[in-house]
């Protein structure tokens, strides 16, 4: 059965944040940060309808106002005339105010994009490959690093916040799984360290999975829930977990890592440990299984997964992944009592939709006596979601009220 949900960007979507600023002196960058909040989650408004949602006085959102206009990181919009009174004036953040850059080093590419203000991504590129060797990515991010300075031109290069970098925690891991003998490891290679030093930008870094989470928590569905598990599906199935707004790395930045849930218990006298859902619901299988009949494995990431030639396969893998993911969301909301879950990849939106199908389906065969069963939805962000996460952390560290980015806000 197939969940209805409105679009992430519509109204119907937006959950009634408010974030709260202080009338006390001394905390004026505070105060502008919850200002460009607000017009960042409600979209253009005019100074009083800025006043009510801050709880500022009219007065300071006015200077605060006049402060961001003269930084560049404020347009004003054509007035809008009411019934009665002076027409008003909405404001809108000024997309070419600030940019960030988001790279991705997954297993199978680098995706490099670069992201305005507004959170739009303005520029794109994609390497792929095999398997990321260090000196040949190293080498191509900055390469594309430098190309989008260029491009930027000399009065909006410096506007370039820095650089969010999303990978694996363990490039190296399951080589072998992935049929490679690297040439190079990644193993004593600080990555951020090595960017920040080529590109002379600020640079984070972070869990890729747990950067797809942070780009649905701040620009997709993750708005609309408080406690939810997020399901990124790609070469290698892994997650994130987002309680009370917040996303929760755990002690070892492996809090959500639902890729090495086992499929089943260990029982004494069987050989070898229990499958992991990453050997199972991972589109690296489905790329075995179109490689194994001479089809293109590129295909599991765009719409050929579903035509023809390459269907079959796409269903068998369906069969065996939704309900492998199904039975690790189970274990999930019985532990943490979830609003819902949100699972996306790095494939079409038409497998998307199938796979949601599947999972839903398969919670049909579950007994959810003494739990909630999660409502389940689509992710709003799809194969961007990595690089964009990572592109996010710059911009929120340096305009977002919460610097840890992962905002408590208040719900009206």
């Amino acid at each position: 059965m197939s969940t209805e949900v409105p679009d992430a960007g519509s109204p119907a979507a937006r959950p009634p944040l408010r974030p709260r600023g202080s009338n006390q002196t001394g905390i004026a960058q505070f105060n502008e940060r919850v200002v460009l909040q607000a017009i960042r989650l409600h979209g253009a408004l005019p100074q009083a309808q800025i006043a009510r949602l801050t709880h500022l006085t009219a007065q300071t959102v006015s200077l605060i106002l006049a402060r961001l206009d003269a930084a560049g990181l404020l347009v004003r919009l054509a007035p809008v005339r009411g019934k009665v009174g002076q027409p008003s004036v909405p404001v809108a953040l000024d997309p070419d105010g600030a940019f960030s850059i988001g790279i991705n080093v997954g297993r199978r590419s680098l995706d490099v994009l670069l992201v305005d203000f507004a959170g739009e991504v303005r520029d794109r590129s994609t390497l792929n490959y095999r398997y990321p060797n260090p000196d040949e990515v190293l080498g191509e991010i900055e390469q594309r690093v430098r190309a989008i300075r260029k491009r930027l031109g000399f009065a909006k290069r410096d506007r370039l916040q820095g650089i969010g970098i999303a990978a694996p925690l363990l490039l190296d891991g399951w080589a072998s799984l992935l049929g490679v003998r690297p040439r190079q490891s990644w193993a004593h290679i600080d990555l951020a360290d090595r960017v920040a030093t080529m590109s002379g930008l600020p640079t984070t870094f972070v869990k890729d999975t747990a950067a797809a989470c942070v780009a649905e928590l701040v620009a997709g569905r993750g708005r609309t829930l408080k406690t939810f598990l997020y399901v990124f599906v790609g070469t290698f199935i892994g997650g994130g977990l987002v309680i009370d707004s917040q996303l929760r790395n755990g002690l070892h930045g492996n809090a959500g890592a639902v890729g090495s849930q086992a499929m089943r218990r260990s029982d004494p006298g069987q050989s070898g440990p229990p499958e992991q859902l990453l050997s199972v619901a991972s589109l690296l299988t489905l790329e075995a299984a179109y490689e194994a009949h001479d089809l293109d494995p590129a295909a599991v990431s765009d719409e050929r997964s579903l035509q023809p030639r390459w269907r079959p396969h796409t269903e068998t893998w369906l069969a065996q992944a939704a309900p492998a993911i199904a039975l690790v969301v189970h274990n999930a909301a019985c532990l943490l009592d979830l609003d819902g879950v949100i699972i996306d990849g790095s494939f079409s939106r038409d497998l998307l939709g199938l796979l949601n199908d599947g999972v839903q389906q398969s919670f049909d065969q579950y007994n959810w006596e003494g739990t909630q069963r999660p409502q389940l939805l689509p992710g709003a962000v799809g194969p961007d979601a990595r690089a964009l996460g990572g592109a996010l952390l710059p911009l929120h560290a340096n305009f977002a009220p919460d610097r840890e980015l992962f905002l408590k806000l208040e719900r009206a």
